[in-house]
């Protein structure tokens, strides 16, 4: 169970939304939500990947063997 606060125009257009559809608010934010964390996942995912990549300059030095 999730419950989330909205400012008052998006639940306005929620609820529109809704009511023009015949289908439940809880619906169209579970598909905003769905499809916005694919997104985050990704994101996140990728984000790590980069940091755990990340070569210091003496790193880099040494692999090309530009050390002192």
């Amino acid at each position: 169970m999730l419950a989330i606060r909205l400012p008052p125009e998006i639940e306005k257009r929620l609820a529109d939304l809704a009511k023009r559809t015949g289908r439940s608010k809880s619906y169209y934010a579970r598909e905003a939500i769905l499809e916005h964390l694919d997104d985050l996942e990704d994101y996140y995912l990728a984000a790590a990947r980069v940091e755990e990549a990340r070569l210091s300059l003496e790193d880099v030095e040494h692999r090309l063997g530009l050390e002192d």
